[in-house]
């Protein structure tokens, strides 16, 4: 396999917008002449819109648009302004005249992060559609990463930041990326390793804590509802709406291989898939693809996380030379 920029993957174009004083913003990924879509849902405690509409059976089978946001359930509006920026550009559901653009969504738990009343509004939403001309992507603190931060389980204190990721394979012609905005509950590790990157960290102590133990420990007691890891597959293998449904279920394995634990009922952890159905391919190969690239997206955005809002990242513990491994 050899790997691209996210940006390569023909047919789409990805665009961000953020405020990084307030600590919230928004990733859109845009189809213009329209992908097939589906998502898989596992998380306990989702912030979505228009997951309904992509279970095989109904009528719609393309989209236009995934937005990740920020701003939890707040955030869900920052589509209002993706679609604004559509229905200008005449791309959407033709019926009768009228274009309805299709755009679907996950938000994340931000509001702890900077300001708490800090949301991706439609403005927002319209800008980063707006940038998505320029088709440029920055990973760790930008778009639906600006907030995003892992390890809360003991309160925000204790967290660690994150941001979004990105990574991108191709053989041949046929190309599979993936875009992750991580704010998990548990904890983020390099894929099916030991090697721990983020987490719960003690400042006081400089220790970092096994948050399955912390669960194991905690059980009797309520624990912090600020989680989701939000995702998208781009592809342009030629897969129907059912397929994509799988894959996007199987995409899924790579948040199990690199956070421990996951899916949990305080996280909402959701992945998109669109594809342009341009180059056949065996859906089980596309699937090893997207794991593959999904797991990359996840470690780059906490790799590329900047220390913010008080929070440690991997970068600055990394730069201090404190390891959060037990040997």
């Amino acid at each position: 396999m050899k790997k691209i920029p996210i940006t390569e993957v023909r047919g789409f174009q990805i665009g961000q917008a953020q405020d990084r004083e307030r600590g919230t913003g928004v990733t859109c990924i845009l189809s213009m002449e329209g992908a097939t879509g589906a998502v898989d849902v596992r998380g306990g405690g989702p912030a979505t819109r228009e997951t309904d509409l992509l279970d095989p059976k109904n009528m719609v089978q393309k989209i236009n648009g995934v937005t990740l946001s920020g701003g939890s359930a707040f955030g869900l509006e920052s589509s209002s302004g993706v679609m604004r920026y559509l229905k200008e550009k005449g791309a959407g559901f033709g019926m009768k005249g009228l274009v309805v653009p299709i755009v679907c969504q996950a938000s994340l738990f931000d509001l702890p992060c900077g300001d708490p009343e800090a949301f991706p509004d439609k403005e927002m939403g319209y800008q980063a559609a707006k940038n998505s001309e320029n088709n440029e992507f920055k990973s760790g603190c930008y778009g639906a990463g600006t907030g995003a931060s892992v390890g809360k389980l003991m309160g925000f204190e204790k967290a660690m930041k994150s941001g979004i990721g990105a990574c991108a394979y191709e053989i041949g012609q046929l190309q599979v990326g993936a875009i992750a905005a991580v704010n998990a509950c548990g904890d983020i590790y390099e894929p099916d390793s030991k090697k721990r990157l983020a987490g719960i960290f003690m400042k006081e102590t400089g220790q970092a804590l096994d948050t399955e133990e912390v669960v194991l420990s905690m059980m009797n007691q309520a624990m912090e509802r600020m989680n989701t890891t939000i995702c998208c597959i781009i592809t342009n293998a030629d897969l129907d709406q059912a397929q994509l449904t799988k894959l996007a279920g199987m995409s899924q394995n790579a948040l199990a291989r690199t956070i421990r634990p996951v899916h949990t009922p305080n996280d909402g952890d959701t992945v998109f898939a669109m594809t342009t159905n341009e180059v056949p391919c065996d859906l089980t190969a596309v699937s090893v693809i997207a794991i593959q690239a999904l797991m990359g997206a996840i470690n780059d955005a906490v790799r590329s996380a900047e220390p913010m809002f008080g929070l440690e990242s991997f970068s600055s513990l990394e730069a201090a030379g404190i390891s959060q491994n037990r040997e």
